[in-house]
């Protein structure tokens, strides 16, 4: 535990008030949030990260961009970060899988092979078809 002098406490009223003066208004200056597409499945995740990066990609190759133009890609990144949150999720999942696939090949259990080959190819054909 960290023991203050006096002379040391004395001070934090003005270091308080000091952070909130350089401390702009909340209210004035609150960026609007967006809801977004969810990602309940990886199928859904890959959807939504495809349609929104072409969204992204169609904007971004504007000339210049505006205000608006920089208030869709704020809100077109709320369903990507969605997205790519599910997708990093199930890819440890096929690490663990393609393990599992591997020792199996090297114990040459084929039955624990096929199931585990079966799971990791439909993530993967998931995500890169």
């Amino acid at each position: 535990m960290v023991k203050l002098s006096r002379k040391s406490l004395a001070c934090v009223p003005a270091l308080v008030l000091g952070l909130a003066a350089g401390t702009p208004s909340l209210a004035s200056d609150r960026v609007e949030h967006y809801d977004a597409k969810s990602a309940a499945t990886l199928e859904a995740a890959v959807a939504n990260f495809t349609e929104y990066n072409d969204r992204l990609a169609a904007i971004l190759e504007q000339d210049g961009l505006e205000g608006a133009d920089l208030e869709a890609i704020h809100e077109l990144t709320y369903t990507l970060e969605n997205a790519l949150a599910r997708m990093r999720e199930d890819m440890a999942g096929l690490a663990d899988t393609l393990e599992a696939l591997h020792l199996a090949s090297e114990d040459h259990d084929e039955a624990v092979a096929r199931e585990h080959g079966a799971a990791y190819l439909t993530t993967a054909r998931t995500l890169v078809p």
